[in-house]
């Protein structure tokens, strides 16, 4: 008799609910923590070789994720053709008649049930591999991100901080060279305006105000 806890487990394993309400930002803070805690989460059962895809303009080419995980192309053409088969067999036909139905067409391909389900399983652990890590390349590049944006924040600061003394110390010396300004007019003042004037106007080094 099966066991149909180990089939909830199974399920569990690899059937994830898109549609469940989540916050980006906090996902992406969970991703971050879960990828760079002490204790790392566990391996993927396949490891994928070579250069893996990426999800570009909302497609992914799947095929590739399976050739990254050592599945040839015969068993990825066994799912293929099974699924093909579900897609022709009308809604209201009964599940075990479709069983029933796809056994036999997958037989006389050629497609042992076994073989079948064995390919099945084999791309779904390549697919969780796959989300696994695109999940801590992710982390990593959020992670390298946020350390780029605190860096950038802490320069954005220190750079106002400059700007403020900047403005401040302008203010100080405007203000400074004004009261400094107003003791030496004080003297010329003592001269008289006319006499001040003249000077001006005849000395080569000295300028008239407004040219």
């Amino acid at each position: 008799m099966a066991d149909k806890g180990f089939g909830k487990k199974v399920l569990g394993w690899f059937v994830v609910d898109e549609n469940a309400p989540h916050d980006d930002a906090k996902a992406a803070e969970d991703l971050i923590k879960k990828y760079n805690s002490e204790t790392p989460p566990p391996a993927p059962a396949v490891e994928l070789k070579g250069p893996l895809p990426n999800a570009e303009g909302g497609k992914l080419d799947f095929p590739k994720i399976f050739e990254a995980a050592g599945i040839s192309a015969d068993e990825q053409g066994r799912v293929g053709k099974a699924q093909e088969l579900l897609k022709t067999l009308p809604v209201e036909t009964p599940i075990a008649v479709k069983r029933q139905i796809v056994e036999a067409s997958l037989k006389a391909f050629g497609y042992p049930i076994r073989d079948l389900i064995e390919a099945g399983v084999s791309e779904i652990e390549a697919l969780e591999a796959y989300i696994q890590k695109k999940a801590q390349d992710t982390a990593k590049s959020l992670t390298e991100a946020a350390g780029r944006i605190e860096k950038l924040q802490k320069e954005i600061i220190d750079l106002q901080t400059i700007m403020q003394q900047t403005r401040d110390e302008q203010a100080a010396a405007t203000k400074l060279c004004n009261e400094q300004k107003l003791t030496v007019q004080q003297v010329l003042e003592f001269f008289g305006v006319d006499e001040v004037a003249k000077v001006v106007q005849d000395s080569p080094k000295l300028h008239e105000p407004g040219k």
